[in-house]
Formats: structure tokens, sequence, C-alpha cells
């Protein structure tokens, strides 16, 4: 059996083409902008306790925050006085590295130290 077409086919709209030098046609195609959020940022808090040593806290500060000895004595005091302080802010996955970092410090070197992160308000 044979059908036929009772209308032709339609041709869709051709998008606005710009002639190139060897006279060809291209495509022109628009670029629209996309609307990137920063990440989500996240403070890692070390907690207080009353069996890690200062000199160990201050030391975890400047290895694994990169903090001179005055910053990092300065945050362990705050951490002693307040009961927690801000060691840094990063991105999520970084600061769950950097807790889970501290954490394996304090646990190989026999400390109670305890670390976790929270989203920057």
């Amino acid at each position: 059996m044979d059908f036929m077409a009772t209308q032709p086919p339609t041709i869709p709209p051709i998008s606005p083409a710009i002639r190139t030098p060897d006279g060809g046609d291209a495509l022109v195609l628009e670029r629209r902008r996309q609307k990137l959020q920063p990440p989500s940022m996240y403070q890692v808090v070390m907690l207080n306790d009353d069996f890690t040593p200062m000199e160990f806290v201050i030391a975890v500060l400047q290895e694994l925050f990169n903090k001179d000895r005055e910053s990092a004595t300065q945050i362990m005091l705050k951490i002693h006085l307040d009961g927690r302080g801000i060691c840094g802010v990063f991105s999520q996955d970084v600061a769950a590295t950097k807790v889970e970092q501290v954490l394996q410090a304090a646990h190989k070197s026999g400390h109670p130290l305890q670390a976790t992160f929270e989203p920057v308000e």
C-alpha cells in the first residue's frame, strides 16, 4: 500500500547565518551566560578539652592550617578560653579533609582533641 503525504514537509526556520570569507555560511549561536553560585563555605572549629596540651594544638594549627606561631597561639587561647575556635574557612570538601587530618593527628599522638566544621553564617 502506498500512502501519499497530503502536505509537503515543512522546513524549520533557519537561524541567522553569516557569510564566511570563503563564501560559505556559518551558523551563529547565541552564547548564554550561566549563573554560577560560589561554593558554600564552611569554618573548621576546634573544640577545647582538658587533656590536649596547648603546644600540640599550636603545632596542629601551624602544620595543618599554615598559621604562624603568633596566630596559632591566639587561636589556641581562644579555644582554651571560649571552648572553641575557628581555624579557617574552606569549601565543604576541604573543611571535611582538615577535620579528618586534625582527628588523625590527635589520635596518633594519643590526645582527645576534637574538631568539626559548620556552615559560615
